[in-house]
C-alpha cells in the first residue's frame, strides 16, 4: 500500500473517529477505525505488514488524540499482527471467517490496550472492561469490516487467484 494512501486512510479514520462517530456510538461504544485499517492490512499483506502498519497508524492516532504515546500504537500492532496471522492460516475468502478473525484481533488489541492502561495506573474493573467496552467495541469494529472493505477484499482475492 502506498504511504500516501495509508496516511490518507488513517487521517480520515482519526478524523471520523473523533468527530462523526461520537454521534454513531451505541451505548457509548464506537468502532476503532484505525485498528480496523490495521486488521484489513493484516488480512491483505500478512502479519508483518499488518503489525507495522498498525503500529504506524496507532502512533498517528496517539499523536492526534493526545493520549499516552504508544498506547494505541501497540494495541493496533497486536490487532494487525493477529489479523495477518489469521488471514494466512484460515480461509479468509469466507466473510464469516474474516469477520470472526477481525473480532478476535480487535478484542486482543483492545485487551492489550486495557492491560497497558492498567500498567499506567488507570484501573477499570476487568468484568466491566470486557463486557461493556472490549467485546462490544470489537464486535462493532468487526461488523464494519465486510461493510467497508468487503469489495476491496474480494477484488484483491480475485486478483490473487488470477496471478
Amino acid at each position: 500500500m502506498p504511504v500516501f494512501v495509508f496516511l490518507l486512510m488513517v487521517g480520515a479514520a482519526v478524523l471520523l473517529q473523533t468527530t462523526v462517530l461520537e454521534y454513531a456510538a451505541i451505548m457509548g461504544i464506537k468502532p476503532e477505525l484505525v485498528m480496523l485499517i490495521a486488521i484489513f492490512n493484516g488480512f491483505l499483506l500478512g502479519a508483518r505488514e499488518g503489525a507495522f502498519l498498525g503500529f504506524a497508524g496507532g502512533v498517528i492516532e496517539d499523536l492526534v488524540s493526545g493520549s499516552y504515546i504508544g498506547l494505541n500504537a501497540l494495541s493496533c500492532m497486536v490487532a494487525g499482527y493477529l489479523a495477518g496471522s489469521g488471514g494466512e492460516r484460515f480461509f479468509k475468502e469466507n466473510i464469516l471467517v474474516s469477520t470472526g478473525i477481525a473480532f478476535f484481533s480487535a478484542a486482543a488489541g483492545l485487551t492489550a490496550n486495557y492491560l497497558l492502561l492498567m500498567h499506567a495506573g488507570i484501573y477499570l474493573p476487568a468484568l466491566h472492561a470486557f463486557l461493556r467496552v472490549i467485546f462490544p467495541s470489537a464486535a462493532y469494529t468487526a461488523v464494519l469490516l465486510p461493510l467497508l472493505f468487503g469489495r476491496a477484499l474480494r477484488s484483491f482475492q480475485i486478483q490473487g487467484r488470477n496471478s
